[in-house]
């Protein structure tokens, strides 16, 4: 079960981003006021909850009633986390954990940014929805790796949630540098994750038999 615990841990940090979410947040509320910040903060936190809870609660009988089998679901949700892994580990931007130009650009214009671009695709992205709806599955029916799972889940929100926080301290402290470098080890730890999947998903599959 701890293994399970860290398995998902180490996902949801590294597809959730907290600490990049924290950079973003504090260049999108520059001009907000401490009240207006936190306001922001709960109803992000609490919209991107709802929505990966959910894709966690029915994701596997959403694969169920599209015919997608667990192999197949290992196989593209470890393409989709390498893609991820690889942008980390170059300090690239991607669609997956963070918002496109294009978003960064809309964002800006927006009084109210808990929606979007927090909610999603900040803290809910492709990249996290993916991995929640992965690793649920992956359980296969196990309610007590399930229940770890989303409590691991929960955890990295709050731990989100406090990033946004202390956004402004944090960019300060570690800067950019600091930010690449842990995105490039988190980046280095999702890809041999996501290879893994790869290889466990082409196994159960039979194409190697």
């Amino acid at each position: 079960m701890l293994e399970t615990a860290i398995l998902a841990l180490t996902t949801f940090f590294a597809t959730i981003g907290s600490l990049d979410v924290a950079a973003m947040f504090a260049v999108l509320t520059v001009t907000y006021t401490a009240k207006q910040k936190l306001t922001v903060a709960i109803r992000g936190t609490l919209i991107a909850t709802t929505i990966l809870v959910t894709f966690a609660l029915i994701g596997e009988l959403l694969l169920t009633s599209l015919g997608i089998s667990l192999a197949a679901l290992r196989i593209a949700g470890g393409i989709l986390l390498l893609l991820i892994g690889i942008d980390m580990v170059f300090a690239r931007s991607s669609g997956g954990t963070s918002t496109t130009s294009e978003e960064e650009e809309e964002a800006f214009s927006k009084s109210d940014i808990s929606v979007f671009p927090l909610a999603t695709p900040l803290i809910a992205g492709p990249g996290a929805m993916g991995a929640v709806i992965l690793l649920i599955a992956n359980q296969q029916g196990d309610v007590t790796g399930q229940a770890i799972i989303i409590a691991s889940l929960l955890t990295i929100l709050l731990v989100t949630f406090i990033c946004l926080l202390l956004a402004v301290k944090l960019q300060n402290l570690l800067g950019v540098t600091g930010l690449h470098v842990i995105a490039r080890v988190m980046g280095v730890l999702l890809s041999a994750l996501a290879v893994q999947f790869i290889i466990d998903g082409i196994k159960q599959s039979g194409l190697l038999m």
